[in-house]
């Protein structure tokens, strides 16, 4: 494709677009800048610490919400939960990254299934709940972190009422590492990870003794369990209607899937078969699970019986905080200063699995559907964007944990509903009838999750569907800004093309575009006598049809293949295939001058028909008034009038 020389960028634009491949060399003509090669990847233990920030950040708050939704019975509901993840959010996951190894994770798989606008709006519905997943892991981390350092002892008279500010900061301070790099993150995930996980260890630990040593405790809870809810099948039968409110401690699988791409796999992994990348992140999301529910469980058990109901309430010293709790009242408050710092940096930094979600998802669809600008493909505008939501987000919230669940475990319950879906119709269609019948039952048990948090809490559906709005509003209108984009990413020519092409450079290059029709001989016959008379051309010109046939026009960007051919032994037909008939000419007409040095010129007739609605069908069919939009893609694409492919409309 054509380039024009322009300045080079500053500095600052050059190091803000980092990784686009039209850095240093002017801008493209066609806004399909790839990001470089990604580094090798880590091995799947050090990414596994990256979703697992956010993941295992959770015990900061889950035993705490656990007890407030399920009082007493908070370790059986824990049970519950450990047990839909072992058996049902694992396979699925394990199942997804099988699917789609490159970190898309069930979007990708559901987006195969819709074509056309249909399956853009239903990806964009779903991107908004990713966003909502992802962005309110950020604001509700980094709130409760805030929470965590505003309830030290040592902390609360001097930070008491600057909770919010703290957790602006906090934000801030993620979206700082980001633009210094994804590695760095990596790195400070590991050691984050270690500690708390190795301080959680001892906090269960010392709770275990004091169960065990105080032997009333246990049995005083077994007695008030029994007295509260009568028998065992009634313990599990609440345990279930209160699960979906237990709901967060599902978090970790779409991070899991989505930093995917930064598993190292084997040397001889290519990007079409990456099967060491997809065993390796078996391996994390198996590992990650099995870590989590030990914690879950057991920290879900001491918390109950340990700490007074009347702390978990709000305002009370276990709220939101109940393993910081023990650790306080059990091992001192030295030791429990450095179980706060240890809480407070890991739930500051669980936001960098889901800023690495957001980084690794929304510039995979959003320019290749023409709906965000092309700076969006760059890591370093997309975090100042999703920074500066984040702010929003904390505002609106007032930096409140509770406030947030709901949202929050709307976002996740969408989509771990979407990939139970997804790998449950890729089970039917490989024949695979046990897998198709069990992901169907968790598939279920998913949506009924679902549907009662929503019924419960629908403040969760409300920021979904502002996410939603807000995503496809502002893609709609991206799209309608780069309506005249050349945006065709390359051409490609078959030997029969190409000799068409290299016979007409020794003579004055004229192209005809025609609508295929019947494409019987009195077509092309007629269709060349209208353009001789509407052009008043002598009878000796020469002339290749050019013919567009429009496959999805809702998709953006694409390659572009010319083939050649000869009909009725005498006339020569290009045939290209688009989501657009102007771009594909426009990219044609382009590729011809570069490859020949000669300046191509196209004939049409005029469509009937208004100016609005034959816009209208350009943007959403690709069709529409052809002759002035190639026009003014090619004016768009080459400033320069003297090399500009002539367009003639009789």
């Amino acid at each position: 494709m054509a380039t024009t020389e322009h300045p080079p960028p500053s500095r600052l634009r050059a190091w803000m677009l980092e990784g686009l491949s039209d850095m240093g060399k002017g801008v493209q003509q066609a806004p399909h800048a790839r990001p470089e090669p990604p580094h090798k990847g880590q091995r799947w233990y050090r990414v596994m610490c990256l979703t697992g920030v956010d993941y295992f950040s959770t015990l900061g708050y889950q035993p705490g919400i656990a007890a407030l939704a399920a009082g007493l019975l908070s370790p059986v509901a824990t049970v519950v939960l450990v047990i839909v993840t072992l058996a049902g959010a694992l396979p699925v996951y394990r199942r997804v990254a099988e699917e789609s190894p490159h970190g898309e994770g069930s979007i990708a798989m559901l987006e195969r299934l819709l074509s056309f606008w249909k399956g853009k709006l239903f990806v964009l519905a779903l991107l908004g709940f990713a966003a909502t997943d992802f962005l309110i892991t950020i604001t509700l981390s980094a709130a409760d972190a805030a929470t965590h350092m505003v309830e030290n002892p040592h902390l609360t008279g001097v930070l008491h009422g600057r909770q919010m500010l703290i957790t602006l900061v906090l934000v801030a301070l993620l979206g700082a590492v980001f633009l210094k790099g994804f590695l760095e993150a990596i790195g400070v995930a590991v050691a984050l990870v270690v500690a708390y996980l190795g301080l959680n260890a001892v906090v269960v630990a010392v709770g275990l003794w004091h169960v065990i040593t105080a032997g009333h405790l246990v049995t005083d809870w077994t007695a008030a369990l029994t007295a509260e809810h009568g028998n065992v099948f009634a313990m599990i039968g609440v345990s279930l209607l209160v699960f979906p409110k237990l709901a967060l401690g599902l978090s970790g699988f779409e991070t899991g899937v989505a930093v995917m791409p930064h598993v190292q796999g084997d040397q001889g992994d290519t990007e079409e078969h990456p099967k060491g990348r997809i065993r390796d992140t078996k391996k994390l999301l198996t590992t990650a699970a099995l870590i989590m529910s030990v914690f879950l469980i057991v920290t879900s058990f001491i918390t109950t019986v340990l700490i007074p109901e009347k702390e978990f309430k709000p305002g009370g010293q276990a709220n939101g905080r109940a393993l910081a709790y023990l650790a306080h009242e059990y091992l001192g408050n030295a030791f429990g200063t450095v179980y706060d710092v240890s809480t407070i940096a890991i739930l500051w930094f669980a936001g960098a699995s889901a800023m690495a979600g957001l980084l690794n998802l929304m510039p995979r669809y959003l320019p290749r559907y023409g709906m965000a600008p092309h700076w969006a493909r760059a890591v370093r505008p997309m975090v100042l964007v999703f920074t500066l939501i984040a702010f929003l987000v904390t505002w609106i919230f007032d930096a409140n944990v509770d406030a947030q669940g709901g949202a929050y475990a709307t976002g996740v319950l969408v989509l771990m509903s979407s990939a139970a879906i997804a790998v449950t119709i890729a089970a039917h269609r490989a024949g695979q009838r046990g897998w198709t019948i069990g992901f169907g039952v968790v598939s279920a048990v998913l949506l009924y999750v679902t549907g009662a948090n929503v019924v419960e809490r629908p403040d969760g559906v409300k920021i979904g569907a502002c996410f939603i709005a807000g995503i496809i509003l502002v893609s709609l209108l991206s799209r309608l800004a780069r309506a005249f984009e050349l945006r065709v990413t390359d051409v490609q020519l078959d030997s029969m093309a190409e000799r068409f092409i290299r016979d007409m450079a020794s003579r004055r290059i004229r192209f005809i575009a025609n609508e295929p029709d019947q494409r019987d001989k009195a077509e092309y016959r007629d269709k060349i006598e209208q353009i001789r008379a509407d052009n008043d051309m002598p009878e000796a010109e020469d002339f290749v049809f050019v013919e567009v046939t429009v496959t999805d026009p809702s998709e953006f960007e694409a390659g572009l293949t010319v083939r050649g051919e000869v009909l009725h032994n005498r006339y020569r037909v290009l045939t290209l295939e688009s989501s657009s008939i102007p771009n594909a000419l426009a990219a044609l007409l382009l590729h011809v001058r570069d490859t020949t040095g000669c300046i191509p010129h196209i004939y049409f007739e005029w469509t009937e028909g208004t100016p609005f609605a034959n816009f209208l069908r350009f943007f959403l069919f690709g069709q529409g008034e052809v002759a002035p939009v190639t026009r003014e893609v090619l004016r768009e694409a080459e400033p320069d009038r003297a090399r500009r492919p002539r367009v003639h409309t009789g």
